[in-house]
This record gives C-alpha cells, structure tokens and sequence, in this order.
C-alpha cells in the first residue's frame, strides 16, 4: 500500500510561555499544503524478524533505526501485534525545513495501519502515540486546519482560509535545530487572537500575523529573510518562515513571475 504523508505551514506561531516540564506553549494554525513524501508498505511473502526501511529521494542520514516511522511502528506494537513489515519512504519534503515533513511520515502511517490491521485505537489513542513523537504529529492524524495549542497537540479546528491562492514554499538549503530556536525565543503571550486574525483579509496579515521564531532564525541565516522580502518585493500578499524554519512560503492572488534568483529556492507552488 503507498500513501502520501503531506507536509504543513504555520500561519503564525508564537511562544506563549515556558512550560515547567521543559516544553514551550504555542500557538499557530497548521495548515495542510500538497507537498508530499511517498510512503510504501508490504508484508512480504518471506519470514523477516524486524521492520526494514530503505529511504530514497533526499539524504537524511543512514540511522533509520531511529527514523520517526520505526518509531511509530514500535508504538503501535506496544499496543496489538501485526507483522513485521518492509517499508520504503521516499523523501520529497525537506528536513529541518519547518513543514512536518518526519511527523507527516509518522502520523499518516500510524493512521493507516491502524485501519489496515484493524488495530481498533480511538482517534484520541492514536493522538496520545502520535504526541510521543513529536508536537506536531498529533496535527497529521487528521490533517485538517487547526488552530494549535500547548504544546501544538490540543487542536482545534478552523476555516479554510486560502482556497483559491496560489501559494509557493521556498526552502534555502539551510536547516534549523528546533531546540536551539526555542532557546533563543522570548515568550509572551499576544496582543491579538490568530484564530481571528486568520479571518481578516490575507492582505492584512502582514501586520497581524507573525512567527516568534524569524528573528533568531534570519540573523543565524540571513538568506532566509531575503527571501521573504524578495517574496513580498514580487508581490506576495502574505508571507513568512514556517515552523522553526528554514522553509519561508508566499501566498499570491495568482501565479506571480518570480525573480532568478528565487526559483531556484521553489521546492513546491500551486493553487490551494
């Protein structure tokens, strides 16, 4: 079976406060977008005694053992017994970019083998198990728009605010340690609500809307910002870095004619 873990953006994120057991409260919409990992799964015809994964598409290092899918297996392994599977993930969407990309790959597939093998977990239980791998892997299990709280896992859902867009998600090559973001951010609680801001004209955001993460992250990688005002410069009515980084998205009334030297940054763009 293959399925499509696709990738998220955060319209806004900010950093509510410091949590005591060492987590951050936030609070952002994720967004689905159609950038999109392929994920194969079988059950071979031969007696194997452990998942084997083979990744292909982008390099992220030979450690799959620790790869967020093997993880996710060995979760829902905790709770009913299935077989031992072959797995091949093939990575489109970047790592250390901001989009999900390694939550998508986790969540989708916890999803799909919980209907496949008719484990029988609640979507609740599955949300438990997706959280234990990272914030933002409880978004995936239903990957709708969502305004995220606490650590990102209490959701709730909101409109669909950008039918019809064309959107562009630019990546620079550079990745940004999430940990090192988070220490180098100044919680505060916000002025304005983002699940009403989101409902004002897109062309409003700019001044509404931000993500608390930027300033650390274009002072360590300046081409980032560069590229968000190259963005706006070519006539985005919105744009910002998604996540921690480093991926920075524009959202356009329609296809704009982008500059050189931005194209080459283009790692998906489309109609929403």
């Amino acid at each position: 079976m293959v399925i499509f873990p696709n990738a998220k953006i955060n319209i806004g994120l900010r950093i509510t406060a410091k949590r005591s057991d060492g987590y951050h409260n936030i609070e952002s919409i994720f967004y689905p977008v159609k950038l999109s990992d392929a994920l194969e799964f079988v059950v071979p015809d031969e007696v194997i005694s452990k998942d084997i994964l083979k990744v292909t598409g982008i390099d992220i290092g030979n450690d799959t053992d620790n790869n967020l899918v093997i993880r996710a297996l060995l979760r829902l392994r905790g709770i009913n017994s299935f077989p031992f599977l072959k797995i091949h993930l093939h990575k489109v969407i970047p790592v250390g970019a901001g989009l999900g990309g390694g939550s998508s790959d986790a969540a989708c597939l916890m999803n799909v083998l919980n209907r496949h093998f008719s484990l029988n977990i609640e979507k609740s239980g599955l949300k438990a198990l997706a959280l234990e791998l990272g914030s933002d892997c409880p978004f995936f299990i239903d990957g709708i728009p969502s305004l995220g709280s606490g650590r990102g896992e209490i959701l709730a859902p909101v409109k669909t605010v950008l039918s019809g867009y064309y959107l562009i998600i630019l990546n620079p090559g550079v990745q940004i340690n999430t940990g090192e973001a988070y220490k180098n951010c100044n919680p505060g609680v916000p002025s304005s609500s983002l699940k009403e801001s989101i409902e004002r004209p897109v062309i409003e955001w700019k001044k509404l809307i931000m993500n608390d993460f930027e300033d650390f992250a274009f002072k360590k990688h300046p081409v980032i910002g560069e590229i968000k005002e190259e963005l706006y410069g070519s006539g985005a009515l919105f744009s910002l870095m998604s996540g921690s980084g480093s991926s920075v998205y524009g959202i356009f009334q329609k296809k704009p004619e982008l500059a050189q030297k931005l194209r080459h940054f283009i790692i998906w763009e489309g109609v929403m």
